[in-house]
């Protein structure tokens, strides 16, 4: 049986049309700066505790913990690493004679009970399901390959094991297919759904007008998308009345087709910005590295010079940190100075991990201070 290729609409591989000849700066945000600073080493830290926590032993031996620093990107050694966080983990030697091993600390191992929870609650699978599910509708495609979500799954705070529970525990909404790579032929495993879900077919930005309307009201296609400028930043004039026109543009939903579209028209330009704002709002944290926006946004068939002058052309919309060696695109609206507007329970769990990592932090090293004194 023929495998379904990845889909590439042609007309967004096209010459972007020319932006207002403007030049916008970026101006730094110290609030939403240190909401990616104070999430530095978490995602590491968590990688190694679900490493150690899946061992029979609930440890790890050092010399394979070492083996882990490529794939986690860390900037020491593990030891050092480890050692960092004393709070959080705890090097020992099992016996003499055996190399040293590393455990988690009683307080981390009540956090992760705690965390298990949460992610063995049906509330938490039916929205962590919901929200896959919408990621796999975006634009149509309804397939994308595992390493692509995998590369998502810390952002959209799903399960370690996606397919012994979230494919396991609904199989009329998710399937194991293949897919085969349009340019290079490679045969890549995929997460695929079963069918489409016209329930889920909603944005963000659409379900917000007709939240409170009487059923079957009809769904205005006038649709801006809100925006938040930090202290100090100014459009120019001419660029303002662009953003004002723009933004009455109708609105097109990232889960339509929208191929019809002119590849050089503002209407382009104003789905892609739907779809990249979508991608963020399934977030649970709001944002993600600017990386995994480009490799999702390519796959789904947008260029990568397009998706870069979208998210520079609008800073109201998405403010791009440079903080922990990355840089990490947010969606501004979900964020009141440096605090998540809506907190999913697993980023509440996040913050605590956060405050046990720096609970016990050594005397010479400089805790981080929140611009707006938390």
């Amino acid at each position: 049986m023929a495998l379904p290729l990845i889909r590439l609409l042609p007309h967004r591989f096209n010459t972007i049309r020319a932006f207002v000849n403007a030049k916008v700066k970026w101006v730094r945000d110290p609030y939403l700066d240190y909401a990616v600073e104070r999430e530095k080493d978490l995602k590491q830290v968590i990688s190694f505790k679900n490493q150690i926590i899946s061992n029979p032993s609930k440890s790890l031996p050092l010399s394979a913990a070492s083996l882990l620093k490529p794939h986690l990107n860390l900037p020491t050694t593990s030891t050092k690493f480890f050692q960092k966080y004393p709070s959080f983990f705890s090097i020992f030697q099992p016996s003499p004679g055996l190399p040293p091993h590393v455990k988690l600390t009683p307080q981390t191992l009540l956090l992760h009970k705690k965390e298990s929870t949460i992610h063995t609650s049906m509330s938490n699978k039916y929205n962590a399901t919901e929200r896959l599910a919408k990621l796999l509708m975006l634009a149509g495609v309804t397939k994308l390959p595992m390493h692509l979500i995998n590369r998502l799954k810390w952002d959209l705070g799903l399960p370690h094991n996606i397919v012994g529970t979230l494919l396991a525990d609904f199989p009329d909404y998710f399937e194991a297919c293949e897919v085969g790579d349009a340019v290079t032929g490679k045969v890549e495993i995929a997460l695929g759904l079963v069918c489409w879900r016209k329930e889920l077919a909603f944005s963000q930005l659409e379900r917000r007008p007709i939240m409170g309307c009487a059923p079957n009201a009809k769904l205005s296609k006038h649709i801006g998308f809100p925006m938040n400028f930090p202290k100090g930043f100014d459009l120019e004039k001419r660029v303002k009345d662009w953003v004002e026109e723009w933004q009455a543009l109708p609105y097109i939903s990232p889960y339509e087709n929208a191929t019809h579209l002119s590849p050089n028209s503002d209407q382009a330009e104003k789905w892609m910005l739907a779809m990249l704002h979508e991608v963020l709002w399934l977030m649970i944290s709001k944002k993600t590295e600017r990386e995994n926006l480009f490799v999702l946004g390519e796959y789904l068939g947008f260029e990568r010079s397009r998706l870069k002058k979208a998210v520079v052309h609008h800073p109201g919309i998405f403010y791009v940190s440079n903080k922990i060696r990355t840089q990490t695109v947010v969606l501004r609206e979900a964020y009141r100075k440096d605090f998540l507007i809506e907190k999913h329970p697993l980023m509440g769990m996040r913050y605590r991990y956060v405050h046990l990592m720096n609970k016990m932090q050594r005397r010479d090293e400089a805790t981080l201070v929140s611009p707006s004194g938390g």
